[in-house]
């Protein structure tokens, strides 16, 4: 809570940034005091509608305080303009007439970022068999007759039998009520998608060539999915999201405790990422459109806004729909795969830490809420342990020290951190919680990664002065003006990178505290006149889009070094695995 009577707590999602603001300001202001970055075009003027924001309910047991829609001023009338009513029943509100007058957390959408979360996420080559779960048959049937009339399905049973060996396929119903449609219209051709060799999960008329399927990381702070093509193994496309559920806190303890602390915490955020997984199907579905622009009317033209598409010249495009996402595979952290699966992640967090499920599931898309192909699988990776998850699985998967005879360490830097070690003979996994340092939660100017933070720093070891380069700005620090810099914070590459540089410049020692002796007098070296702790400038408030200057302070190289900010929590668990 505020330390006083006139101040309020006011925590950002999924920015992260936080802390005390006067009672009264609006919750732009308070954004812009805080470094959240609020859209505004209008300038306040309450006529663009780009600051919506939204207000959550309940009770945040990680930052102590308790957000409610009565701590913040009465709805006004130039609200009604971009607020549907179910947006306004969900807590929406314009940041820009909504004032402030108790404690909040303030979700802020894409849309209303000034700065946008960068989320690098691009997949790289690696060998891999070619052995889809689906796969594609296409087979000519005899029409029915009199003399053999045949039911559809067990028609095209048989000559599946005959020519490719399968035997007794089930069928979705799904499916199935697309077989004689497609049967007719193909001219008594028609290609069948079966499942891991049991099951027919799509009919479609003639000969088709392709199917395609999505492969999603379910990571705490975001999410990617790889849109692939499961003839070719082709990446056709990568998109990325924040995980929608950054607003219940950065890591996964913070989720786990607010289902604890809340009636539907876990429903809520496993509709949230059910919508986020669906977002990110549109998505991966419209970018093999064209892309599109709005038609110009004419002068005195009324009528609906219409677009047209804009082609690519060389370019073809694919126009497929969800129905041709045939497959899914995901993989998280466990607490993300038991709120994905709205399993009771309680026990994840109490010691002895078991998870519910430990083996991979076949669901189908539809009871998932997965708008795909619904008679198609989402498969989910299993789990190895409490905090080390079916995402390591996928590691292993992909790197098969299992099959290795020389030892090898693979480290997953995310917002839980896991590390694999060993080969064919024994291998053993390890997590810790390197979120919070590393997105930013712990750190005083700690941000994630979105224009403005500080991505690489470089420290002189003999000046000790500080080059640094931020997202969204190609010149480092050195050859540009202090002005054009723009600087807003610290991202996790940034932080990894500060860390060694301040002990190569003899700036902090082997324990992590400020060398005082050979910084005695160097400018950016000061103590903090409000806590009296040391710090370092990195950036000054010149270069910076915050006017202050950007430190690093002694608890900052504290937390980054430890990789944690919950010391109620130790989330080093280990498994052994042996894969014989």
């Amino acid at each position: 809570m505020g330390d006083t009577d006139n101040n309020a707590m006011v925590i950002f999602q999924p920015s992260g940034r936080r802390g005390e603001v006067p009672k009264g300001i609006n919750v732009l202001e308070a954004s812009r005091l805080l470094g959240a970055d609020i859209e505004a075009l209008c300038g306040e003027k309450k006529v663009c509608g780009k600051c919506k924001v939204r207000i959550e309910e309940g009770r945040f047991e990680k930052y102590g305080i308790e957000s409610k829609m009565t701590n913040v001023s009465a709805w006004q009338e130039e609200e009604e303009k971009f607020i549907f009513p179910k947006e306004k029943e969900t807590g929406h509100r314009l940041a820009c007439v909504t004032e402030i007058q108790g404690d909040l957390l303030v979700f802020v959408p894409e849309e209303s970022r000034a700065g946008k979360q960068v989320v690098s996420k691009a997949a790289r080559d690696i060998h891999i068999e070619h052995n889809p779960t689906i796969k594609l048959y296409t087979v000519g049937v005899e029409p029915p007759s009199f003399e053999e009339p045949t039911a559809d399905f067990e028609r095209v049973c048989r000559v599946l039998e005959k020519e490719h060996g399968l035997k007794d396929l089930a069928v979705d119903i799904f499916a199935l009520r697309q077989l004689p449609t497609a049967l007719r219209d193909g001219d008594w051709t028609v290609t069948v998608s079966v499942w891991n060799e049991k099951e027919v999960v799509r009919f479609r008329p003639g000969k088709a060539e392709r199917a395609y399927g999505l492969a999603i990381d379910v990571g705490t702070t975001t999410v990617a999915a790889y849109f692939c093509d499961l003839t070719t193994m082709e990446v056709v496309d990568t998109v990325s999201m924040m995980n929608p559920q950054c607003k219940y806190g950065e890591d996964v303890m913070a989720r786990i405790t607010y289902h604890m602390t809340s009636t539907d915490g876990l429903q809520r955020m496993n509709d949230d990422i059910i919508e986020g997984l669906n977002s990110l199907v549109d998505q991966a579905i419209q970018n093999t459109y064209p892309p599109k622009k709005k038609k110009k009317k004419k002068k005195g033209e009324e009528g609906p806004v219409e677009y047209m598409e804009v082609p690519e010249e060389g370019k073809t495009y694919l126009r497929l729909t969800k129905e041709d996402i045939e497959d899914v595979t995901i993989g998280g952290n466990t607490a993300m795969h038991h709120i994905f699966l709205n399993l009771n992640p309680e026990h994840v967090g109490l010691a002895p830490f078991p998870p519910v499920i430990h083996h991979s599931l076949d669901i189908k898309a539809r009871d998932m809420g997965i708008n795909i192909n619904p008679a198609s699988y989402v498969f989910v990776l299993p789990n190895e342990a409490g905090f080390v998850g079916a995402d390591n699985v996928g590691v292993m998967l992909a790197e098969e020290p299992y099959k290795k005879d020389e030892i090898s360490l693979i480290i997953d830097i995310g917002t839980n951190g896991e590390l694999v070690l060993g080969n064919k003979d024994k291998l053993i996994s390890s997590s810790c919680a390197t979120g919070p340092a590393l997105e930013g939660a712990q750190i005083a100017f700690g941000m994630r990664a979105a224009p403005g933070a500080m991505e690489r720093i470089e420290i002189d070891p003999e000046t000790r002065e500080v080059n640094y380069k931020v997202i969204g700005r190609d010149a480092w620090r050195k050859y540009s003006e202090p002005k054009d810099m723009k600087a807003k914070g610290i991202c996790g590459s940034g932080i990894l990178d500060l860390l060694s540089e301040l002990y190569c410049a003899g700036i902090i020692v082997k324990s992590g505290a400020f060398n005082k002796e050979a910084l005695d007098g160097h400018p950016r070296y000061r103590l903090n006149p409000d806590t009296n702790q040391p710090e370092f400038v990195l950036a000054w408030a010149e270069e910076s889009s915050i006017d202050k200057d950007i430190v690093v302070t002694q608890k900052d190289v504290h937390d980054a070094a430890h990789g944690n900010g919950e010391s109620r929590y130790d989330q080093n668990r280990r498994c052994l695995w042996h894969p014989r």
